[in-house]
């Protein structure tokens, strides 16, 4: 089965407070409408690090400070197996402009169960819920 290897920000208002993760519903694809992390795929010769700032680049227009690696997601999914190098991520300048997601939100710890996650990317959920909550309890 094919690898691909992807990195995904884990947007924070405040990477040291994290009260508030930002989220994106998948705007084409097999998965469309899915809510999942921003990122995508890492280039031949890119760090992950180096990857997710070009990837919330391109696909935000915005520029963000990546923190550090929460968890590699591994995850088959029928075509395919993913491995998701999962950061978290603060924004240092832009507006989150959504260039190919079809929708985007703000969720605070109790809302992160709102939204239909991606396979690979709810796996991810339980995991920051901890770290959110290490932060705000």
């Amino acid at each position: 089965m094919k690898t691909i290897r992807v990195v995904a920000a884990i947007i924070c208002d405040n990477i040291e407070e994290k009260n508030k993760i930002f989220a994106t519903a998948r705007g084409y694809g097999e998965f469309k409408g899915g809510w999942e992390f921003p990122g995508g795929k890492i280039e031949q010769g890119e760090t992950p690090q180096q990857a997710l700032i070009r990837e919330i680049k391109e696909e935000l227009d915005t520029d963000i400070k990546v923190g550090n690696l929460i968890d590699t997601i591994e995850y088959d999914y029928p075509a395919f197996h993913l491995s998701m190098d999962c950061f978290w991520a603060e924004v240092i300048s832009g507006n989150l402009e959504l260039r190919e997601a079809e929708d985007a939100r703000w969720l605070t710890k109790d809302e992160l169960d709102s939204v239909e996650w991606l396979p690979a990317d709810i796996i991810l959920v339980e995991t920051i819920k901890v770290q959110m909550s290490d932060v705000l309890d």
